[in-house]
């Protein structure tokens, strides 16, 4: 059994023992920096739990590994819940960083760059000795450049500089309509109300209204396109520092306009090969569970 827990959804496959892919589905964003509160831990169980019922509903896993954005190696509470809820030995569940394993659904060490873009955004790349390196990745409220967040965020900041400079203004902005309709409102307390009480996950699927305005609004456009410059700068570190390798782009924010990765390539050299993938790391999770190899 594989599982990708991502601030926005948490998917889970399991697979046999050749690699085949028998069933998969998906249930609510968690986060391991959830365990650092009570209502965190309280959600976090829950949504295991969810998850568990719905994997035994289809069969009983004798491996998992699970990727979960922001572990950050400690993971004793988590692997005995997990273990708990499938009824498993601890022995056979195995904790990871979500990048550590949607990496190996890239690449096999050592072959090339991978920059991801969900809910935050970082790159990575894992070197043959199994040494894992990265840029960004540092969390929302530090930086992660040109994630679903960071374009949620970037666009709610422009439609009330708007709304300073001019009140009313966003009536004539495509993207502030699909925002403020995504919201349920206009006034700025809905606004406040929303980025500062809900889960990251959450705000970063605003990034979808913008996406949608994208083709009749330039603000829109812009911020996709600073999406893709900010994408490049995080894979044009690792290749400062290690050497020129291939590149993937991955995860569901980047997949949303085709202006991301057009900009993402025109900021990068135009001798290094580019992909744009679409990510199935709980697949990959699963896969690797089924040959019972942990993660390093």
């Amino acid at each position: 059994m594989g599982i990708d827990a991502g601030g926005t959804q948490t998917r889970w496959a399991l697979a046999r023992a050749d690699g085949a892919i028998v069933a998969q589905g998906a249930v609510e964003g968690l986060s391991a920096l959830q365990m650092s509160s009570d209502t965190g831990r309280a959600a976090l169980q829950t949504t295991f739990a969810k998850l568990c019922q719905e994997v035994l509903a289809v069969g009983q896993p004798t491996q998992v590994l699970a990727g979960l954005t922001g572990f950050g190696g400690d993971g004793a509470v988590l692997t005995a819940l997990l273990a708990e809820l499938l009824a498993l030995d601890v022995a056979n569940v195995s904790l990871g960083n979500d990048i550590d394993i949607a990496y190996r659904d890239s690449f096999e060490a050592g072959d090339g760059y991978l920059v991801y873009a969900g809910t935050g955004s970082i790159a990575a790349w894992i070197d043959q000795d199994g040494g894992f390196h990265r840029a960004g990745g540092r969390g929302v409220l530090l930086d992660d450049g040109g994630g679903g967040y960071w374009i949620a965020r970037e666009a709610l900041r422009q439609i009330w500089r708007g709304e300073d400079e001019c009140p009313g203004s966003w009536q004539g902005s495509p993207m502030a309509e699909a925002v403020f309709a995504q919201l349920g409102g206009s006034d700025w307390s809905v606004s406040r109300d929303f980025m500062y009480g809900q889960e990251r996950g959450t705000i970063g699927r605003l990034a979808l209204a913008v996406a949608a305005a994208a083709d009749t609004d330039p603000l829109a456009l812009d911020i996709l396109q600073r999406a893709g410059q900010e994408l490049a700068r995080l894979a044009l570190a690792l290749i400062d520092r290690y050497g020129p390798r291939p590149v993937v782009l991955a995860g569901r924010a980047a997949q949303l306009h085709p202006a991301i990765f057009a900009a993402m390539q025109a900021a990068l050299p135009a001798s290094l090969a580019l992909q744009q993938k679409v990510a199935q790391p709980h697949m990959a999770a699963a896969r690797i569970a089924a040959k019972t190899v942990p993660i390093r």
